[in-house]
């Protein structure tokens, strides 16, 4: 399973062609650093224990991910295991986001409050459904959740250190329920 703090950096969500290539749904802004030869990721499978470590030994993009090959599986009967499996690497690992990018694990658990300093609820997930990011926040138990765009109108402040956010509520969020 995987721990919390791992960043997770793809999902195999098959196979491709006989060689124990893997299909991989990439999860990260940096492909071309989790991927590229030599690359080390660690495989989180539900059904198994631990996690394994895998190389990189080519990866090409393909169609809305990538095609992987690991040095370590060298055949489709190897790779057909781990379909649905969960690529992670330790954040010891994290490139460097930037001033204004964060990583999901540093948003997720986050406090969010209006401009006016009232309490919206706690991040709890976050959704990529195309053109920008979506925040799922819970109010309190039992409430229903807001979807809050990740958007500059919207987003004006983030301290991943105190766990803050601040946005501006604009008209037509009260619909994002």
């Amino acid at each position: 399973m995987t721990r919390p703090n791992w960043l997770v950096v793809g999902h195999i969500a098959g196979t491709h062609g006989i060689r124990g290539e893997v299909r991989v749904i990439s999860r990260t802004d940096f492909p071309e650093v989790r991927f590229a030869p030599g690359a080390r990721l660690l495989l989180s499978h539900d059904s198994r224990e631990g996690m394994q470590s895998l190389t990189v030994e080519r990866s090409r993009p393909h169609k809305k991910g990538y095609i992987l090959q690991f040095r370590e599986w060298t055949d489709i009967n190897q790779a057909e295991l781990y379909k649905g499996s969960t690529l992670v690497v330790d954040p010891d690992e994290a490139v460097d986001s930037g001033d204004e990018e964060f990583y999901f694990h540093e948003i997720l658990g986050c406090e969010v409050f209006t401009t006016d300093g009232e309490r919206v609820g706690t991040i709890t997930d976050i959704l990529q459904p195309g053109a920008n990011d979506v925040w799922v926040v819970q109010p309190g138990p039992g409430e229903r959740e807001w979807l809050i765009p990740y958007i500059d109108d919207v987003v004006r402040s983030v301290d991943v250190s105190a766990k803050h956010v601040v946005i501006h509520w604009m008209e037509g969020l009260e619909n994002l329920r």
